[in-house]
């Protein structure tokens, strides 16, 4: 096996016998063969549409699959062998509608044209030869390029299959997914090209995030400032983890009146913002602490557990039997709920003892979406031209599981008073409890949401920039950004299809990004990585 997708790949080199997330050397086999199918769909969904045949399974299916590939989403390889299976046979359907109809689908690309074998180990066998070093480059910059779009394309498919469950499509979306995915199986490909193509996928993002903002508002209102505890309810008990409103929403109406509470764990907290669900009186608080103490989280929840998306890796076999998945999230031995009925759920919570007494603690404000902080733009412009507000950061990312990951948390509580920190996403978990008081009684901390939020983040850039009649780049802003995975690869190509500039990057940077292509993004955007909170501090602000 071969990947470096993520943050945290071994050596900051790549994983190559078992990945440091938990992932088998069979599951990224797995993997690389699903990644392989797509592409060969994508090569006769894009010579489709060039004659307007389009296959909506085929648009949803390149998103579901996609999202399976991501880092901590699905470790199940039976799971896989139908995504593969369907990629293919779909494929097959689709070149004889395509050529029936005038298209020309070049089968010279191997991808077009494999069949997936019978037995799982046999398409184990098939996917290691299929790898991120397989695919057909020039040289070492090129081959870069095809994996920066490739795992930008991962992130873009995540956004866009959370924003389609909600009812928010956009055909532009799905179209390029084909493109870019074509693209890599392209021999002929120049560096240029494939520049383009990657910055056009961080254009493309910026539309799957509208849609996805779109769809949450839209669905359960504009959030607003909302107070959470982190204490426990005596009685029965179910986690909610990860990203899909939809999952979370499902499980608090089935849950009524069932004398069940039902908390937030990691990315989910921003939740209890959107008054469409702070609405139930038994959507309590969020239960957890940073995201390197998941395990233990769940070790000592004693309720039933959903995940929604990739936030933990492998689940131990003590708490699997209490662990429930939904969407493309997938373990083996761990129950998956497909179709939204979470009664498994319910009924292991009703088994389980729950919390048996109330238990008090601090509590956190989240609910800084754009409407509530563009709500008193007045108030801040008043701030910053009166120098009570100096600077804001946005300190945000996805963050990972090394407990030394602590940049994060020191660079905030070395912010400056006369300062305001944004943040958003899994990476505010190294500080999202700290009370960092307020100026003129405006927040110091503003949570803005999930990783899914970005959009809102952007949009509040860019409306201040216009208030302040300036570049975005001139604003007093700067963004100290974390990477995990690849949907934050999307949203760093969308800041970079913005034309935004001078983002610092950490805690190391991408293994996949060969020196020469980060040269050209240095002279072109002037990011740089993190290095002491001291010293960027410093290099920010002045002495």
């Amino acid at each position: 096996m071969f990947c470096y997708q993520c943050e945290q790949t071994a050596k900051g080199e790549g994983c190559d016998r078992v990945g440091v997330c938990g992932k088998q050397p069979d599951v990224a086999a797995l993997q690389d063969l699903l990644t392989y199918a797509l592409a060969g769909l994508s090569v006769v969904a894009h010579a489709g549409r060039k004659v307007g045949i389009i296959n909506k399974r085929v648009d949803t299916l390149s998103c579901e699959a996609l999202f399976a590939t991501l880092t901590n989403v699905n470790f199940d390889p039976e799971r896989f062998a139908v995504l593969i299976k369907e990629c293919t046979t779909l494929r097959d359907d689709m070149i004889d509608v395509v050529r029936s109809s005038g298209g020309k689908v070049n089968l010279v690309h191997a991808a077009a044209d494999f069949k997936p074998s019978d037995t799982l180990d046999d398409m184990v066998s098939q996917g290691e030869k299929a790898g991120l070093m397989s695919y057909p480059a020039a040289d070492a910059d090129i081959l870069s390029l095809k994996h920066i779009l490739l795992f930008g394309l991962r992130g873009l498919a995540a956004y866009m299959d959370h924003a389609r469950i909600l009812g928010q499509e956009d055909d532009h979306v799905y179209a390029f997914i084909h493109e870019g995915f074509a693209a890599l199986m392209h021999d002929k490909m120049s560096g240029d090209e494939l520049l383009s193509l990657v910055l056009k996928c961080g254009e493309i993002n910026l539309r799957a995030m509208e849609l996805l903002d779109a769809a949450h508002t839209g669905t359960y209102g504009h959030p607003v400032p909302t107070k959470v505890p982190l204490g426990v309810k005596k009685g029965k008990a179910i986690l909610v983890s990860g990203h899909d409103l939809k999952d979370l929403e499902d499980i608090l109406k089935q849950t009524a009146d069932k004398g069940i509470f039902v908390y937030t764990h990691g990315e989910m907290l921003p939740s209890h913002g959107y008054p469409g669900l702070k609405k139930y009186g038994h959507f309590y608080g969020h239960f957890g602490t940073a995201w390197q103490n998941q395990a233990k989280d769940f070790a000592d929840f004693p309720g039933a557990i959903l995940m929604t998306t990739n936030c933990i890796q492998l689940p131990r076999p003590e708490y699997k039997k209490n662990i429930f998945t939904s969407g493309q999230v997938g373990w083996p031995d761990v129950i998956h709920i497909s179709d939204r009925n979470f009664s498994p759920v319910i009924e292991r919570a009703l088994e389980l003892p729950g919390f048996n007494t109330d238990a008090n603690g601090k509590s956190v404000m989240v609910g800084f979406g754009r409407n509530a902080i563009l709500s008193i733009a007045d108030k801040i412009i008043e701030a910053v031209k009166n120098n009570n507000i100096r600077h804001f950061f946005l300190v945000a990312g996805c963050d990972g599981a090394k407990p030394s990951r602590n940049y994060y948390t020191r660079f905030v509580e070395q912010v400056p008073k006369d300062c305001v920190i944004l943040t958003l996403a899994c990476g505010k978990f190294r500080f999202f409890d700290k009370d960092l008081g307020d100026i003129d009684g405006i927040p110091r901390l503003l949570d803005v949401g999930q990783c899914n939020d970005a959009y809102s983040a952007i949009q509040v850039a860019l409306a201040l920039s216009k208030a302040f009649n300036v570049d975005v780049n001139e604003l007093p802003l700067s963004m100290i950004l974390s990477w995990y995975e690849q949907k934050a690869v999307a949203i760093i190509l969308t800041l970079l299809a913005l034309g935004i500039k001078n983002i610092r990057l950490g805690p190391s940077l991408p293994a996949f990004i060969s020196p020469n292509v980060l040269d050209v993004l240095v002279k072109n955007f002037n990011i740089m990585p993190v290095t002491t909170p001291e010293g960027d501090l410093k290099t920010i602000l002045g002495p």
